[in-house]
């Protein structure tokens, strides 16, 4: 606080209504106050006195969406770690927003946690200044395509999307359409793209139509997608997704529409997820190591890697591409 005081021009008295939102100040000195806290990745004691640790018995596990059925999976890999530890894992969701992101770190390390977990490596400067000072483990997960504020459990998506794109042309495919959700804000979606798109350009090639969206996947949007970018560029013979959700709404236009699938036009998503089990045909995916990931980042959190060493690592998963019934065999 005598920190955020200084910066600020403003008593430590001053500084503490701000931040517990008592008393009588003005906004301009409201302002001054919070946007130095922001810059000094100061974040406010609550239990300051309660524990002699300064520390509670919480994990913060901070995702972007609950509705995508990749997460589950990861708190399934967390929970099974940390069930014996006397570790609780507590959840925060940002909707891929920078702000809400922001937001929910504050909140979690206001409480002082034992360590926190966070999907992707990319943040707003006022959620790096904050993750550098928390004074505790600090995991990034399912992105290693990037530098970690101390430890980072995932897969390359660059890589995983250059693997995608070699299969597909591989199997004889030109003309090739991208369809992405939650973009611009899905930074492993577009990492992925990146990588398609290079590996794309090295046999000479290049998209031939892209479709984004900025909300969330679902069935009814892949089918959607899968229909405005077929209408408009009907010589399109394959469709990458960028998440099986979609995927699996295209393949199923597709197949209403008496669409050859492989033949005519193939299909891929990502994730691997379970949904694909109840689909007419399996739809090419490529795992992306959800419950490994949440374990391993849990075991971080919980100083159970095999050196002992809590933070400071970086895992790599390799992702497996499974070509299901929707790429033509090579």
């Amino acid at each position: 606080m005598r920190d955020v005081s200084e910066a600020s021009g403003v008593s430590e008295m001053t500084v503490s209504r701000v931040l517990r939102n008592r008393g009588d100040v003005s906004d301009t000195t409201r302002e001054r106050v919070l946007e130095a806290a922001r810059r000094l990745g100061y974040v406010p004691n609550k239990i300051a006195g309660a524990l002699a640790s300064q520390r509670v018995n919480l994990v913060g596990v901070i995702i972007p969406s609950l509705s995508n059925m990749v997460f589950p999976e990861v708190m399934t890999g967390i929970s099974d770690v940390l069930e014996d530890t006397g570790l609780q894992p507590v959840v925060g969701v940002t909707n891929y927003l920078p702000e809400r992101e922001e937001s929910v770190i504050y909140e979690m390390l206001s409480w002082r946690p034992s360590g926190l977990i966070l999907a992707g490596l990319e943040h707003s400067e006022a959620s790096q200044a904050m993750l550098a000072q928390a004074g505790v483990p600090v995991v990034e997960i399912m992105d290693i395509d990037g530098t970690p504020v101390d430890s980072a459990v995932g897969i390359s998506h660059r890589r995983a999307g250059r693997q995608m794109a070699e299969a597909i042309v591989a199997a004889g495919y030109r003309r090739i359409a991208f369809l992405g959700t939650q973009m611009p804000n899905d930074h492993r979606a577009k990492k992925r793209l990146a990588g398609f798109e290079e590996a794309l350009a090295r046999e000479g090639l290049a998209l031939a139509d892209r479709e984004f969206y900025s909300g969330g996947s679902a069935l009814l949007k892949g089918r959607e997608m899968t229909e405005a970018v077929l209408k408009r560029s009907p010589d399109v013979d394959f469709l990458y997704y960028s998440n099986d959700m979609i995927g699996a709404g295209g393949l199923l236009y597709c197949l209403a529409q008496g669409i050859d699938v492989p033949g005519r036009v193939g299909l891929a998503g990502f994730n691997g997820v379970e949904l694909l089990d109840g689909l007419p045909r399996r739809l090419a995916t490529m795992d992306a190591c959800r419950l490994d990931i949440g374990r391993l980042a849990a075991e971080i959190i919980a100083g159970k890697r095999p050196d002992g060493i809590v933070g400071g690592e970086i895992i790599e998963l390799s992702p497996t591409l499974q070509p299901g019934d929707t790429i033509r065999k090579v």
